[in-house]
């Protein structure tokens, strides 16, 4: 392998790739290198800046990847010995002057785990799109699309060998430059569009992305590609309705909910409760404030299927939720201790369960056990008087007023960027 240098410190390599044994041994040679300048490698460089890969060329960002064989316009999985993600990110981001690109599978290999997305560019080379924050993937294998979560939800079809997977951001469409539609497309006609937050700052901009992770997968990816937006646009396949198990005095428009209530008084609460609870498999969910009205009385936390639509997650029985406004934790109580920050726009707070190993969901549904209040009596049940820290508010907590596997529940804010 050669390593073409000059002796005033200005170097470039040849191959793009190298597999990990080889860095292993750059990495040792740049270091006797330094110590002893023995010319076998530019002398007084530093070692991390041999090996970066995409790292900045005369000023300008270059294509980042790691375990992907590159040959013009075809990406394929390399072999790693570890089982390692393959990821390829594009030197550019996408501008309203070039919002689109496509990737055609030419073969699915061992698996097909082929994901194509959008990430930050300093996004982590060991992660498929859209598991990451602030990333976004369609997954060919499942046909599922995840956001900034390893926990996909279903999108779209499975994708075989032929097949064209496109994505572009809809720039014309959004309404600020933190939050911008992705929307993607299969064979040239468009699947659904999501809300994805535009990263700011060193990572500004959102990269095309491909992931590979088997043996054999191979793709050819256009960065040129063109897409026409149809006259109707598609925003009904990804209206997110279907996610959702009541909404109350809330509009869902894509993935964003927007309070539609008068907020004249404590009982003009809009609720949206999710169609299935949190399991092991999917533990966690977030939520970012893109506008919070006039006092941002936005909750988020866990409540039982039948919870009251006219009262705050926290509130009342069989509720845990943290709140925006004041940065308390509400658990089964109108009266709320102080829990971590308060919460504004751009913010993001997120929710989840930490369960025990043995921890039997199906022994622990709603489903499988007696409810002694209806869906009814849960509806009517409304302290109008509010913030009792009544006994009864406070023992359905304890061991004998509730049934099931305890679990322990977290929540998390993350301040938006200045």
């Amino acid at each position: 392998m050669n390593i073409p240098w000059r002796r005033d410190g200005e170097f470039r390599f040849v191959q793009q790739n190298f597999p990990g044994n080889q860095v292993q041994r750059l990495l040792r040679m740049a270091n006797h290198a330094n110590e002893h300048g023995n010319g076998h490698i530019p002398v007084n460089i530093p070692p991390l800046a041999i090996l970066r890969r995409g790292q900045r060329d005369g000023g300008q960002k270059v294509v980042r990847s790691e375990c992907i064989n590159i040959d013009g316009e075809i990406l394929s999985y390399a072999q790693n010995g570890v089982g390692k993600v393959g990821l390829y990110i594009a030197a550019n981001p996408l501008t309203p002057e070039h919002s689109y690109f496509e990737v055609e599978i030419l073969d699915t290999g061992i698996m097909g785990a082929i994901g194509v997305g959008l990430v930050p560019y300093r996004y982590s080379l060991d992660a498929q799109p859209g598991l990451n924050s602030e990333s976004v993937g369609y997954h060919a294998d499942n046909g599922k699309l995840f956001k900034s979560s390893g926990a996909g939800r279903p999108f779209g079809p499975k994708c075989c060998v032929g097949d064209r997977i496109g994505c572009g951001v809809k720039f014309e469409q959004a309404k600020n430059d933190s939050i911008v539609p992705v929307f993607f497309t299969r064979n040239g006609r468009e699947i659904g569009t999501v809300l994805n937050h535009m990263p700011h700052g060193i990572n500004r901009g959102l990269h095309p992305a491909i992931g590979l992770h088997s043996e054999g997968e191979e793709v050819r990816i256009n960065l040129d590609a063109e897409w026409e937006h149809p006259f109707v646009t598609l925003m009904a396949i990804d209206s997110c309705e279907e996610d959702w198990a009541r909404l109350h005095d809330v509009r869902v428009n894509g993935q964003l909910l927007e309070y539609t209530g008068r907020g004249k008084s404590i009982t003009d609460v809009g609720l949206a409760q999710a169609r299935y609870p949190l399991d092991t498999t999917n533990h966690y969910f977030e939520i970012e404030i893109t506008d919070p009205g006039d006092n941002c009385y936005i909750a988020i936390g866990l409540a039982r299927k039948d919870y009251p639509k006219h009262r705050h997650p926290g509130w009342n029985k069989g509720s845990i939720a943290y709140h925006a406004d004041d940065g308390k934790i509400f658990i089964g109580s109108g009266v709320g201790d102080p829990f971590g920050p308060k919460c504004c726009q751009g913010d993001i707070m997120g929710c989840g369960i930490l369960f025990p190993r043995d921890y039997n969901s199906e022994a622990d549904s709603e489903d499988s056990r007696d409810s002694s209040d209806s869906d009814a009596e849960a509806e009517d049940y409304i302290d109008v008087q509010g913030f009792s820290d009544s006994d009864d508010d406070d023992d359905w907590w304890e061991p004998a007023a509730q049934s099931g596997t305890k679990v322990q529940a977290s929540a998390t804010c993350i301040p938006s960027a200045m």
